[in-house]
C-alpha cells in the first residue's frame, strides 16, 4: 500500500510540474530558480539569446570585485574618468566630467545602484589597464585597456557555462555589432554574484552618497536605486537594465527564512532565497513581483516534494 505521506508528496510533484507548465505572459524570457542549488522552479524562453542591457553590469562588477580580491587590492584605489568613458552615452545623471576623480568602491556603487555607464566604462577601463595578462606579446597590439577587460567578462561568462553569452562593452549599451545572453546564463550569473557578500550589499542599497573629485573641489552625489522593488517583499537586490534593443530587463533576488531540520542530533539548515530574471517585460516590475510570488508557490511545492531534480532542471557552474 502506498503511504499518505508518499501520495502527498506525488500530488505536490504533480502540481508543480502543472504550474510550471503555465507561462507568465508578458516577458519575452524568464526564469525563476533556487539559489541555494540552482534548481529551476519555472522559465520561458530562459535559453533564447536575447540583449540584456545593464545586466551586463552583474558582469562587469564581478570581474573588478574578482579582480581585486585576486590582487588583495583596495577598493579605495582611485581611478580617472577618461573622456572615451563618455562615446556612445547619451545619459550623465551624475555630472561626470573627464578627469574627475573616484575611488573603484564609488564607481560600483554608481553602476550596480543607479546603472551609469560612464561608471562601468571607467571600472573597465582601470582594471582592464592593470591586468597582467594585458601587457603580454599575444595580446592583440590594437586592443584597448576595456577591450581586454570585456574579455575577461566573456572568460568568466566560460567559467560559469553561459553558453549562450557575448558581453561586448561593460555597459550593455546597444552597440553595432550585438551583444547577447539569455536569462538562463544571467541567472548563473546572478547565483554566482550574489554568493559574494560585497556583491550583495551594493545591490542591497536603496540610495548611497558618493564623491568625486574635480580638480581641488571634492563633489558629492546621491545615488538612487533604478530597482523600484528593492525593499518590498523581502526583495534585497539586484539590477535593471533597458535599452531601445533589449527592452526593459529586471534580476529580482528575496530571501525568506531558512527552513530547519532536526536529525537525530544534526541540525539541518537549508536557505531559502529566489533569483528570478525578466527579459524585455512590458511591465517589469509589476511582473517581476508576481513572477516571484509564483516562485515562492513553487518552491513550497517543491520542498513538500522533497526537493526533486537533476542537472536538466537546474542552474550551476561547471565545476558544482
Amino acid at each position: 500500500m502506498i503511504s499518505p505521506r508518499k501520495i502527498a508528496g506525488v500530488c505536490a510533484l504533480f502540481a508543480l510540474v502543472c504550474a510550471m507548465a503555465v507561462p507568465v505572459r508578458g516577458a519575452a524570457a524568464y526564469i525563476t530558480i533556487d539559489a541555494t542549488t540552482g534548481h529551476i522552479l519555472a522559465q520561458n524562453d530562459s535559453t533564447q539569446k536575447r540583449q540584456v542591457g545593464s545586466l551586463t553590469k552583474i558582469a562587469t562588477a564581478m570581474v573588478v570585485l574578482d579582480w581585486v580580491a585576486h590582487q588583495s587590492g583596495d577598493l579605495a584605489q582611485v581611478a580617472t574618468i577618461p573622456a572615451a568613458a563618455f562615446a556612445g552615452s547619451s545619459e550623465n545623471n551624475i555630472g561626470f566630467q573627464p578627469g574627475d576623480t573616484i575611488t573603484l568602491r564609488d564607481l560600483l556603487y554608481a553602476a550596480l545602484v543607479q546603472s551609469d555607464n560612464v561608471a562601468a566604462y571607467t571600472l573597465a577601463d582601470y582594471v582592464g589597464s592593470r591586468v597582467e595578462s594585458f601587457a603580454r606579446p599575444e595580446a592583440n597590439a590594437r586592443a584597448t585597456p576595456v577591450d581586454f577587460f570585456v574579455q575577461q567578462m566573456n572568460a568568466l561568462a566560460n567559467h560559469l557555462g553561459m553558453e549562450r553569452t557575448r558581453f561586448l562593452n561593460p555597459s550593455g549599451l546597444d552597440t553595432r555589432e550585438r551583444p547577447y545572453s539569455t536569462a538562463g546564463d544571467i541567472a548563473r550569473l546572478t547565483r554566482y554574484a550574489m554568493q559574494r557578500a560585497g556583491f550583495r550589499f551594493y545591490v542591497s542599497q536603496k540610495q548611497r552618497e558618493i564623491s568625486f573629485g574635480r580638480g581641488p573641489q571634492r563633489l558629492r552625489y546621491l545615488l538612487r536605486n533604478t530597482n523600484q522593488l528593492l525593499g518590498s517583499d523581502n526583495i534585497d537586490g539586484v539590477k535593471t537594465g533597458s535599452t531601445a534593443r533589449a527592452g526593459d530587463c529586471l534580476v529580482l533576488s528575496a530571501a525568506h527564512p531558512s527552513d530547519i531540520a532536526q536529525q537525530g542530533t544534526t541540525t539541518l539548515v537549508t536557505p531559502k532565497r529566489l533569483i528570478v530574471v525578466l527579459l524585455a517585460s512590458p511591465n517589469r516590475f509589476e511582473e517581476g513581483a508576481q513572477v516571484l510570488a509564483q516562485g515562492w508557490q513553487l518552491y513550497d511545492q517543491w520542498a513538500a516534494a522533497g526537493r526533486p531534480g537533476d542537472a536538466r532542471d537546474s542552474i550551476v557552474a561547471p565545476n558544482e
